[in-house]
């Protein structure tokens, strides 16, 4: 029976599994979609037990007719900064997922922030202080359930990123990815470990936390997760983002890739740990050495044509067609859904929307919110040192007008890959390298293998005049952000 490698991406709003054969091919799939709720402002939780049942179900129906015997090992890409806290005997959640676009860290970080704590969190972990990232939740979530840190102090809750989560439920094992614990604001991207200071910055007991471990685990072995047999082995875990960097064959300096999703994560390799001025430093994987990157988080992209779309009574698909020949005149939609982020990172920026009248129709807001994911991707770029090459994948990566805009945009050529599950095959492609199944030039091949181009067309006075448009819009959600605080303060 020749190996198959299972690979399964937890994401934000489903899970999904793919199987590969051996020569890297995708010959079944399943997904199962996750909702999330909104209990109130800045809020955004998921249900950790539907998560885990969701990742049961994707597996159970991927595997539907095959022979579990031949699945030499699982690979797993999971949303990234998202929080569980767990009973660590029973492994039963203590509350729901807290998730990656949750704001109710902010009142921590403005303390943090007033007390000079910021600059130094930023030099060791390579992130700005912000909501998004884990430790903030964290520590709002052991103040409702732990306030006293006792239990979390003697090791009876476990904290930690939807990797850990998973890895606990579905091994027994304590350990986390060091690519997803870079994403915490508690890990020192120096030592690859838990930093104590940070630790005591946020009041987080270490004993609360799993251990550390590189991309290839070790994991342990799988268990209750059928119909694979228990006792295969768990052999690559990655943050979803970096886990498509790692199918596009990352790895080559000046290689930025950019996934649609949900939000954007815009990432390319760096030499070095330290951030670049207005990203983030982070490790995209370790197989005993990290990997460090430069990446920039937009936190709505698609997220904000589904908005939309529930705003219009409509499907996400049907504004997306819309949009590839609409005109939007002077429309502009700043989505700053819980503030900004890269390269603004402004947590007191509010939503915009101008330049619509009672002529406005559905065309022209739908091409606005496809804009807005093009703009905010290239308020990234320019950002970024080293680009020689763009990269693209996610789901809104598959409308032409967008992929056209951005490199309009932008002034670069955007590759498009054919493949849109990155995030499950970048981890696949991780465990077939430990199985030798595949080398690292097999890898590079199958990523460039198909890619569609998309050149810039515009002049630059056309494109000079839109970014300008842009950017002031931005400021001025910015700036109506910290009216509206300083009102309330």
């Amino acid at each position: 029976m020749r190996p198959h490698v299972l690979a399964v991406d937890q994401g934000t709003s489903s899970t999904k599994a793919l199987l590969l054969d051996a020569a890297g091919d995708i010959v079944r799939r399943a997904e199962v979609p996750l909702s999330q709720t909104h209990p109130g402002p800045g809020l955004v939780e998921q249900d950790a037990t539907a998560l885990l049942d969701s990742v049961r179900g994707a597996v159970a129906d991927c595997l539907t007719g095959i022979d579990p015997r031949t699945v030499a090992g699982v690979a797993l890409s999971t949303q990234r900064e998202s929080v569980v806290l767990w009973d660590a005997a029973t492994g039963e959640p203590v509350a729901p997922l807290v998730s990656w676009q949750d704001q109710r860290g902010g009142e921590r970080a403005a303390r943090l922030t007033g007390a000079g704590a910021a600059d130094e969190i930023r030099r060791r972990t390579g992130l700005p202080l912000d909501p998004m990232f884990s430790a903030l939740k964290m520590a709002a979530l052991l103040d409702v359930h732990d306030p006293s840190r006792a239990r979390s102090k003697d090791g009876a809750l476990r904290l930690g990123t939807v990797d850990a989560y998973l890895i606990h439920r579905l091994t027994g094992q304590a350990v986390t990815e060091i690519g997803n614990a870079s994403r915490t604001q508690l890990l020192n991207l120096a030592t690859g470990d838990w930093d104590e200071q940070l630790l005591g910055l946020f009041d987080i007991p270490r004993a609360a936390l799993s251990r550390v471990v590189p991309s290839t685990g070790p994991f342990g072995t799988l268990h209750g997760l059928g119909p694979l047999t228990d006792g295969t082995p768990l052999l690559a875990v990655m943050g979803d983002s970096h886990a498509a960097l790692f199918a596009h064959a990352g790895w080559r300096p000046g290689t930025v890739k950019v996934t649609y999703g949900t939000g954007s994560s815009v990432m390319t390799v760096a030499d070095s740990p330290a951030p670049a001025e207005h990203v983030c430093g982070t490790i995209a994987w370790s197989t005993g050495h990290p990997v460090h990157a430069h990446e920039a988080n937009i936190r709505s992209t698609g997220r904000t044509l589904t908005w939309l779309a529930d705003l219009l009574d409509t499907e996400a698909e049907e504004l997306i067609r819309l949009a590839a020949d609409a005109d939007a005149g002077d429309v502009t939609l700043v989505p700053a859904f819980g503030g900004i982020g890269a390269p603004w990172w402004d947590a007191r920026a509010v939503p915009l929307l101008v330049g619509f009248g009672l002529g406005t129709g559905r065309a022209q807001l739908a091409r606005a919110a496809l804009e807005s994911v093009a703009f905010q991707v290239a308020d990234v770029l320019a950002a970024l040192p080293g680009l020689r090459q763009v990269v693209a994948d996610g789901g809104l990566s598959r409308s032409d007008a967008l992929m056209q805009l951005q490199a309009d945009v932008s002034d670069v050529t955007v590759a498009r890959t054919r493949h849109h599950e990155l995030s499950a095959a970048g981890a696949a492609h991780l465990a077939g390298l430990g199985l030798g199944l595949w080398t690292t030039a097999d890898l590079e091949q199958r990523a460039d293998a198909g890619l569609r181009t998309f050149a810039a067309g515009w002049d630059d006075a056309r494109r000079g005049d839109t970014v300008a448009r842009w950017r002031h819009r931005v400021a001025a959600a910015r700036d109506l952000g910290t009216r509206g605080q300083q009102r309330t303060s």
